[in-house]
C-alpha cells in the first residue's frame, strides 16, 4: 500500500510541475522565422509547431524539475537517516571509561 501511494505521489508531483510551466507558456507572435520553419518541417499552420515546440520544452523543464526533487529528497532522508543510526560508540572494558582507575598518563594501575 506504501508503495501504491508513493508511486501517486510522483505521478501527482510530476503532473503538477507539469501543469506549472505549461501555466506560463508565451503567447505567440508568428514571425517569419515560424513561417519558413513550419514550411520546411511540412506543417501548414506555425501555430501548430509553436505549440509542439513549447510542449516538448515544457516536458523537458518538468523532468528536469522532478529529478532535482527527487535527487534533494533522497539526498534529505538518507541524510535523517544517518543521522538517527548514528549512536556515540560506548566503551566497553571492565572499566567502561571510568576516568578514576587511569592515571594522567593513561595507564591503568596494576598493569
Amino acid at each position: 500500500m506504501a508503495i501504491l501511494v508513493r508511486r501517486l505521489y510522483k505521478v501527482a508531483l510530476f503532473i503538477g510541475l507539469f501543469l506549472l510551466s505549461v501555466r506560463y507558456f508565451p503567447l505567440s507572435n508568428e514571425s517569419g522565422q515560424q513561417w519558413r520553419a513550419s514550411d520546411w518541417l511540412g506543417v501548414r499552420d506555425p501555430e501548430d509547431l509553436y505549440i509542439g515546440v513549447w510542449v516538448t520544452i515544457e516536458l523537458i523543464v518538468a523532468v528536469l524539475a522532478y529529478m532535482a526533487i527527487m535527487k534533494l529528497w533522497r539526498y534529505y532522508w538518507a541524510k535523517r537517516t544517518l543521522d538517527r543510526r548514528r549512536v556515540k560508540p560506548r566503551p566497553s572494558g571492565p572499566f567502561r571509561g571510568r576516568k578514576d582507575s587511569a592515571d594522567a598518563s593513561g595507564v591503568l594501575p596494576g598493569r
